[in-house]
């Protein structure tokens, strides 16, 4: 029986992180210990692997086929250094790359159907934002483009502040009807803020992909890894879940 392993694998967190979170290994440690696995726009370092994080990447990258499935958009993606060779997931889900990294066109057109519903609505509550988070809040709201598309809208502050955030999601962005209705979901996670059309989903896209590759091959042995509350929906549907510790999900688990 041919059998084809699949590892979906969310990339933030779980192959890479900022030095910030690499707990006891300094800038001291860079290039020897800690290695550059992804870049800002101008090329300077934003994020680390750890020992433990590059023996995960060599012994899931020997095992089988690694597909990212990850927030970043195509330009964050391409700032990326490690070799797939495979299908990505980018955008929370809204956009499926095929190997060659070209837009999957099947998944693409799907996504421009339904998608069209949900705009009016991310678009009236951005509005809103636009008027709370002037100069000098420190906030730096921004809607996600990618392919000619607007996908989703995600906040950040400048300090870092995530007691700041929750109070943004708390006071306004909850209490939007779009948002209370479920047709917008927020994802928080640090400081990263994220309103997401319904449709737009990182298992939606997984679950495709899961659908083609069990039309190809006898069987498929799956293996679903992640480190935030919007990875644990792609990573259910895997025959077994990985979770970095001192994570968002580590820290659930941790208090169960």
């Amino acid at each position: 029986m041919t059998v084809q392993n699949l590892i979906f694998a969310d990339l933030d967190d779980t192959f890479f992180q900022t030095l910030r979170k690499c707990g006891n290994l300094s800038s001291d440690s860079i290039g020897s210990t800690l290695q550059p696995r992804a870049y800002l726009k101008d090329g300077s370092t934003i994020s680390y692997a750890t020992p433990k994080q590059e023996r995960l990447w060599q012994w899931l990258s020997e095992t089988g086929q690694v597909i990212p499935v990850t927030a970043r958009n195509f330009d964050a993606f391409s700032r990326v250094d490690l070799p797939f060779n495979n299908e990505v997931v980018l955008n929370h889900g809204a956009v499926i790359l095929d190997k060659k990294h070209k837009l999957d066109l099947e998944w693409h057109t799907y996504m421009a159907d339904v998608l069209p519903s949900y705009h009016d609505e991310l678009l009236d509550l951005w509005e809103q934002l636009d008027g709370l988070t002037g100069n000098g809040s420190g906030f730096r709201p921004r809607l996600i483009e990618d392919f000619g598309r607007t996908w989703y809208g995600v906040i950040k502050h400048a300090d870092a502040d995530e007691n700041a955030l929750l109070s943004l999601l708390r006071s306004t962005i909850a209490k939007h009807e779009s948002v209370a209705s479920g047709r917008l979901y927020c994802h928080f996670n640090g400081n990263n803020l994220a309103i997401i059309p319904k449709v737009v989903g990182k298992a939606n896209a997984v679950n495709f992909l899961m659908s083609r590759y069990a039309d190809l091959f006898e069987s498929t042995f799956t293996i679903g890894i992640g480190d935030s509350i919007t990875d644990a929906s792609f990573m259910a549907l895997c025959d077994y879940a990985i979770i970095p510790k001192n994570t968002q999900l580590g820290v659930l688990l941790d208090e169960v």
